[in-house]
C-alpha cells in the first residue's frame, strides 16, 4: 500500500479540523472534520479556492507575514494564532516542508484543551 494512503487516513481520522494550503494559499485538502467545521462557508466546495477569500484583510496580512517568516529559516515551523474560547482550543499555523526543508505549504492545526470524556479502551 502506498504511504500517501496512510498519511491521508491519519488526517481523515483526526477529530480536529485540518486544512492544507499550498504557497499560493489554495486549499488543496480538508479532512472530514474541517469540511464539517466550515460547512457554513462552503465545506468541501472550499477545496481549490483561495484561503485568503475566507479571511478579512488583517488576517490575510498576518497569514502572508507568517509565510514570509516560515521562508526565512527552516526551523521556523509553527506559529500560535489564537485561542478559541467557545471550543476551548488553540489554533496554530504550521509549515509544510519537503525532504530538503523547502517550504511547500502550510496547514491550520487545532488543539482542543478539553479533557477526554471517552473511557479508556471502551470498545465493548
Amino acid at each position: 500500500m502506498e504511504n500517501a494512503l496512510f498519511y491521508k487516513s491519519v488526517l481523515d481520522m483526526d477529530k480536529a479540523p485540518v486544512v492544507i494550503c499550498d504557497l499560493q494559499h489554495t486549499i488543496i485538502y480538508m479532512n472530514s472534520s474541517a469540511i464539517k467545521n466550515y460547512e457554513k462557508s462552503g465545506g468541501a466546495k472550499l477545496i481549490g479556492q483561495s484561503l485568503l477569500e475566507c479571511h478579512n484583510e488583517k488576517s490575510c496580512q498576518m497569514i502572508n507575514r507568517v509565510i514570509e517568516w516560515f521562508k526565512k529559516d527552516k526551523n521556523n515551523n509553527i506559529v500560535y494564532m489564537l485561542k478559541n474560547t467557545k471550543y476551548n482550543k488553540d489554533v496554530y499555523m504550521v509549515a509544510l516542508r519537503d525532504e530538503k526543508d523547502k517550504l511547500i505549504g502550510y496547514y491550520e492545526k487545532h488543539e482542543f484543551r478539553n479533557g477526554e470524556t471517552m473511557k479508556p479502551y471502551d470498545i465493548d
